[in-house]
Order: C-alpha cells, then structure tokens, then sequence
C-alpha cells in the first residue's frame, strides 16, 4: 500500500514539474530614450522588463523619415545593444546594465537585450 502512494505521489509531482510554463527571459528593469515629437518638446520612451535576445524596434522612431531616438539609459539588469537602424541594423553601441547610459549625440531606433 505504501509503495502505491509512493508512486501516485511520485507521478503527481512529476506532472506538476512538466506542466508548468517556462519562465520567459527577461532584462529586468527600464529602459529610457528620448525622441522627437512631431510638436512641442522630447518626450520619454521606456520599455519595463523587455524581454531578452530580441530585437526590439522603437515604435515612435521606426520609420527612417523620423529622427531617430537619443540620449539612452539602461537600467535593466542586462547589457542593452541599441542599432542605428530599424530591426537591429546599422552601427551599434552597448550599454552596461545597471545604469550605463549615453549622451544625445548617439541616435538610436532599435535595441536588444543580452
């Protein structure tokens, strides 16, 4: 009787263990740019916990028409590749975690996260 209710024990947990989600990857913390308002003055751009090893292109600066976004700041947990270009294109330059960050003079319209 015991070694049934070892077993039925055994094959819950195992079930629970398998059928639970992965945990997504993610840079935990913000990220902040500045970019251009078609009127009136810069306006903040933060993406919060972005998810990680994926390209993310900056909705408000995506199209190549628009000035690009600047003066990033990297307060995720992970180290945050930003591309002159759309789709992760383009000259890059990475900025540490935990507060690495860059003046106006570095355009950006895309990032990824490590």
């Amino acid at each position: 009787m015991r070694l049934r209710a070892l077993a039925t024990a055994t094959a819950c947990g195992l079930a629970v263990l398998f059928a639970s989600a992965p945990s997504a990857s993610a840079a935990e913390g913000q990220f902040t740019y500045l970019y251009n308002a078609p009127a009136g003055p810069a306006q903040l751009g933060v993406l919060t916990d972005p998810p990680s090893g994926v390209c993310l292109t900056l909705l408000e600066v995506a199209p190549e028409w628009t000035p690009a976004a600047h003066s990033p700041r990297n307060h995720t947990g992970s180290t945050a590749t930003v591309f002159t270009g759309a789709n992760c294109e383009g000259d890059w330059f990475s900025l540490r975690p935990h507060g690495g960050h860059a003046s106006e003079r570095l355009k950006l319209r895309s990032v990824v996260f490590s």
